[in-house]
C-alpha cells in the first residue's frame, strides 16, 4: 500500500503530540538528559590534550547525534562541513553523518521497494546487491544494474514520517521555551526558523517531490558543461524510492583524496561556489543541502573549472526576485562601502525592523565590514564576519528572517566544504568578481537599474571611483582579464547602442553638464579607464585564452 504524507503544520502537529503524552514527555526528557550529559562531557573533556580522550569524545558525539535520529543528524551534517568551527578530530567522526550511518535492515528495504514499485528488486533489476553502498539520515543507497548500466536506488528509512513529525514538534517546543537564553538575538524568530526546517524535511521525505526537483535543477544547468545532474529513472521512482543514473566520481570530502585521483581541488571549489551563486542570484532556486556527501568531483573539466555532480535534491528552496535583487545590491553596497544603503538592504530583507534608526548602524557596519575587499580581503570569510556580527547583534535588533534559514544553511555549508579542500579559501575572492561580471554583462532591466546606481550618483554624475572599483574587482588579475574581458566588452557595447541603453546615454550626456557648463573632466577619466582596461593587448590576451579554452 502506497503512503501519502501530509504537510508540516506547527499547530496541528503540536496538538497531535500533546494528545499523546506517553510519546511527548519521555522523548522531551530523553533529549534534555542526552544534551545535559553531552554538555557536561564536553565541558570536562573538551580541552583535553589526550588524543584517546578526544577520539572517544568524538565517537560519543557521533553516537549521540545518530541515536537522536534524522532531525538531529541533519543538524549534525551542517556542523560536519565547518572545519573552522569544529575540531579536526571531531570533524572526522562527524563527516560520517553525511553518508556513513548505520544501515537499516536489508529485508525491510526490499519490502519497501516491492510495496512502492510493485515488484521485487530482483525482478526489476538485473543485479541488486545485498548491502547498501551508502547510508544517510533519511535513506540508504544501493548500486543496482540494469541494461549494462549502473543505477543509484535510494530507499527511505522506515517510520521516517513519524520520527520527523515527533522531533520537529519537540525541537520547536524546546527552541521557543529556551529562546530567551539563546545568544545573538536568534531566539527572536527561532520558532519560525524551525518551521522552515520542518517544512524542508517534510518535503525531503517525499521522493516524488525530489524527482521533480531533480528535473528542474537539471534544466537550469543544462547549458553548463561543468555541472552534471544524474538522470532520473521515473519507472523506478515513487514516494519512498528514487532511482537515478549512477555517479562515478570522488566526493568533495578530502583534498588528499582528490589529488590522489589526479583532480585539482581549487577547480572544484570555483565550480561549486560559482554554481551556488548562480542558484541564488540568477535562478532563484537552490540546493539547500550542499554537503560533501551530495557533491562529486568528476573527470574532465580544466584547471580553472572542474566538472561537478550534484545529487540528492530533497532539500531545495527558492528565493524571491525581490530578495535576490536586494542581496545583489547589498553586495554592491559592501564593495562601495555604502553602509547606510547596506543598512537599508538589511531592513528591506527583514533583518532589521522598520522602526530601527539606520544612521546608528553606519559606524558599526563599517567596523564589521570595512575594507572587506581591501587590505582585509585575505582574512575575510563568513566565520570572521559572524564573529564580528555577534558583538553587533547584542547591541542592535538584528534577527534572522525564517525565509533565510535555508539560504544561510546552504551558503555556510558551501563555504565550509570549500574550507575543507582549501583552508585558505576566501569566498569574496570568487563572489565579488561574479557580482561585478553580472552587473557588467546582464542586461536585464533590474540589473541595469543596479548598474546605473553604481555608475551615476543621484544627480546623474559619473562616479568614476566606483566604476574603477568595479572593473578592478573583475580585472585585477590576468586570469580574469583573459576569461572575461571580451564578454564584458561585447555586453557593454550592445547595451550602449540598445533601447535599454537610452538611460545610460542620457545620464552620460547629463554628466557633462555641471553648473550649466560643459565639464569634460569626468568623461576624460572614464574614457581613460575604459581605454586602459580594454586595451588591444588585453583584448588579444582574451581572444587567445578563449581559443585555448574551446580547443
Amino acid at each position: 500500500m502506497k503512503r501519502s504524507y501530509s504537510k508540516y503544520s506547527a499547530k496541528d502537529d503540536l496538538l497531535w503530540l500533546i494528545l499523546r503524552p506517553w510519546i511527548f514527555i519521555p522523548r522531551v526528557l530523553y533529549i534534555l538528559l542526552t544534551f545535559i550529559f553531552l554538555f557536561l562531557r564536553i565541558l570536562f573533556q573538551g580541552n583535553s590534550k589526550n588524543k584517546n580522550v578526544q577520539k572517544n569524545l568524538s565517537k560519543y558525539l557521533f553516537d549521540v547525534i545518530t541515536d537522536l535520529g534524522p532531525c538531529f543528524i541533519k543538524l549534525g551534517q551542517a556542523l560536519s562541513t565547518r572545519p573552522d568551527l569544529v575540531r579536526q578530530d571531531w570533524l572526522t567522526e562527524l563527516t560520517k553523518l553525511q553518508d556513513n550511518l548505520p544501515a537499516f535492515d536489508h529485508k525491510i528495504a526490499l519490502n519497501i521497494i516491492e510495496e512502492e514499485l510493485g515488484s521485487p528488486a530482483n525482478e526489476l533489476f538485473e543485479e541488486f546487491p545485498d548491502i547498501p553502498i551508502a547510508s544517510a539520515s533519511l535513506g540508504q543507497v544501493y548500486k543496482a544494474k540494469l541494461n549494462n548500466s549502473y543505477l543509484a536506488v535510494k530507499v527511505q528509512r522506515p517510520n521516517l514520517y513519524f520520527l520527523i513529525k515527533r522531533d520537529i514538534v519537540i525541537l520547536r517546543f524546546l527552541g521557543t521555551f529556551l529562546s530567551p537564553l539563546l545568544p545573538l538575538n536568534i531566539g527572536v524568530g527561532i520558532g519560525e526558523i524551525i518551521d522552515e526546517f520542518g517544512k524542508a524535511l517534510f518535503d525531503e521525505i517525499d521522493y516524488q517531490k525530489e524527482a521533480e526537483n531533480a528535473l528542474r535543477f537539471a534544466n537550469l544547468f543544462k547549458e553548463n558543461p561543468n555541472i552534471f545532474i544524474p538522470k532520473l529513472e521515473k519507472q523506478f521512482s515513487s514516494k519512498r524510492v528514487i532511482t537515478t543514473s549512477w555517479i562515478d566520481g570522488v566526493k568533495l570530502r578530502d583534498r588528499a583524496l582528490l589529488e590522489a585521483n589526479n583532480l585539482i581541488p581549487a577547480s572544484f571549489i570555483k565550480t561549486c561556489v560559482i554554481s551556488g551563486l548562480q542558484q541564488l542570484f540568477e535562478f532563484g532556486y537552490f540546493h539547500a543541502d550542499p554537503h560533501p556527501g551530495n557533491m562529486f568531483a568528476l573527470k574532465g573539466g580544466n584547471a580553472d573549472c572542474g566538472n561537478l555532480a550534484y545529487v540528492d535534491f530533497g532539500m531545495m528552496d527558492t528565493i524571491t526576485n525581490s530578495d535576490r535583487l536586494t542581496l545583489i545590491k547589498a553586495i554592491v553596497h559592501i564593495i562601495n562601502e555604502e553602509y547606510y544603503l547596506l543598512a537599508e538592504d538589511f531592513q528591506k530583507l527583514g533583518f532589521l525592523t522598520k522602526e530601527q534608526d539606520l544612521q546608528k548602524l553606519v559606524e558599526p557596519l563599517k567596523e564589521v565590514l570595512g575594507g572587506s575587499f581591501g587590505a582585509e580581503v585575505g582574512n575575510f570569510n563568513l566565520k570572521n564576519v559572524t564573529d564580528k556580527f555577534s558583538k553587533l547583534m547584542y547591541s542592535y535588533p538584528f534577527r534572522v528572517p525564517s525565509r533565510f534559514a535555508l539560504i544561510i544553511r546552504a551558503v555556510v555549508s558551501q563555504e565550509g566544504l570549500a574550507l575543507r579542500l582549501d583552508p585558505e579559501f576566501k569566498i569574496l575572492k570568487i563572489a565579488y568578481p561574479y557580482i561585478a561580471k553580472k552587473l557588467l554583462t546582464d542586461n536585464s532591466e533590474e540589473i541595469l537599474d543596479i548598474l546605473l546606481e553604481v555608475v551615476f550618483d543621484k544627480k546623474g554624475q559619473i562616479q568614476i571611483e566606483k566604476v574603477e572599483s568595479l572593473l578592478n574587482i573583475l580585472f585585477k588579475d590576468s586570469e580574469n582579464i583573459n576569461s572575461d574581458l571580451i564578454p564584458v566588452a561585447n555586453a557593454g557595447l550592445k547595451l550602449f547602442v540598445s533601447k535599454k541603453g537610452s538611460e545610460v546615454r542620457k545620464n552620460l550626456l547629463l554628466s557633462l553638464i555641471k553648473d550649466e557648463k560643459l565639464e569634460f573632466t569626468d568623461a576624460k577619466k572614464l574614457l581613460s579607464l575604459i581605454r586602459d582596461t580594454f586595451s588591444p593587448l588585453n583584448i588579444a590576451k582574451s581572444a587567445v585564452q578563449n581559443i585555448i579554452s574551446t580547443t
